[in-house]
């Protein structure tokens, strides 16, 4: 038989046939047993190596993942799994199912787990209580490490219970079990890097357009906007939508008075209708009123005219922090419960002026 080399090397299968590896043509799966003989490694130092466990010299180590990078060894997946009592897979559960929210958020979590050879499982659930069930059954047959849950608003859970499951849950951009670990964005540093840019442009009569009452993240941004402005505030509620924007500016331009300098919105869609608004009336953006949105939503606010300032919610990072931590809780590491508010961006474009300063805190 031909001695093993590192380019188009012959290995044995089963059969007894040779078959061309590595860089030589068709070639059987390679397994751990070929790389511990082209290692010169017992088969157990060679899986230890390759696991980053057991007790040897940097030098094996380093030989035994060499040779299984050069020859293309990939692990079963299932013989892992019963090695380590783990599945390397992930749920990903959200109600979110038009993904303004949870995309970005799943980007992260796959960005941080690829390189721990873990998959990502996405379940959308609508707001289906029994939709929900069956899909959280189903991950738990599937034998998933961990549950990373998702969803559109900070003050409103998933509609399934995910406490006393026997896998780790993180919750992030959703609202958590009292016990549990959960992960949002600090709407109130967000509301306050707004106001100090619009105060930073000059402006003196800012004025704050928003959604509902009713969402927690819109009362933390007010609370935020009134206590960041030197002037007397004024809030004004509505939907989250364009629509609202453009009919606010109406509001504000057809009463007497003095009119804002600069105007924070509640979100891009509503910041986009506010420019759009000021247009039609002649009021030039950024020159004569400043305006500032929220979330960061490239498709809407790259594309207003002129390009919208906006504050980011960083859901790409959060994401990353999920998958960090579920990580750590399936690999069995203490992880302290609680909620974690992780800080917003400032993304400085041309409808605000003078907040360049402020981008990237």
């Amino acid at each position: 038989m031909t001695c093993p080399k590192r380019k188009g090397f012959f290995i044995a299968n089963e059969q007894g046939e040779e078959k061309l590896s590595a860089t030589g043509g068709k070639r059987g799966r390679v397994t751990i047993h070929t790389v511990a003989a082209l290692a010169n490694v017992s088969i157990s130092t060679a899986s230890k190596a390759l696991n980053d466990s057991g007790r040897m010299s940097p030098e094996t180590r380093e030989r035994v993942k060499k040779v299984a990078l050069e020859v293309g060894f990939r692990p079963n997946a299932l013989a892992r799994g019963l090695i380590t009592k783990r599945s390397f897979t992930i749920g990903l559960l959200t109600n979110d199912t038009y993904g303004r929210f949870t995309l970005p958020v799943m980007a992260g979590i796959s960005e941080e787990l690829v390189g721990h050879g873990v998959s990502v499982f996405l379940c959308a659930i609508e707001d289906d209580p029994e939709r929900a069930r069956v899909h959280v059954d189903a991950m738990l047959d599937k034998s998933v490490d961990g549950i990373i849950a998702s969803g559109k608003r900070l003050d409103r859970q998933l509609p399934v219970d995910l406490s006393g499951l026997p896998v780790p849950v993180v919750y992030a951009f959703t609202k958590g079990a009292t016990d549990g670990v959960t992960l949002r964005s600090d709407d109130e540093q967000g509301a306050r890097l707004a106001a100090r840019c619009l105060i930073d442009a000059g402006c003196r009569r800012i004025v704050h357009v928003t959604g509902p009452k009713t969402f927690q993240s819109v009362r933390e941004r007010a609370d935020a906007y009134r206590t960041a402005i030197d002037g007397p505030p004024e809030v004004l509620h509505g939907i989250w939508a364009e629509a609202w924007g453009h009919e606010a500016v109406a509001q504000l331009w057809e009463r007497g008075g003095e009119k804002p300098d600069g105007i924070f919105c509640g979100n891009d869609q509503i910041a986009r209708g506010v420019v759009d608004g000021l247009r039609e009336r002649g009021v030039r953006v950024p020159e004569d009123v400043a305006v500032v949105g929220f979330d960061n939503w490239e498709i809407v606010a790259a594309q207003t005219r002129p390009p919208l300032t906006t504050v980011d919610m960083n859901l790409r990072t959060l994401g990353r922090e999920a998958g960090r931590l579920i990580l750590a809780m399936s690999e069995g590491r203490e992880v302290q419960s609680g909620i974690r508010k992780l800080p917003c961006s400032l993304v400085v474009r041309q409808s605000c002026r003078g907040a360049e300063a402020l981008a990237g805190t």
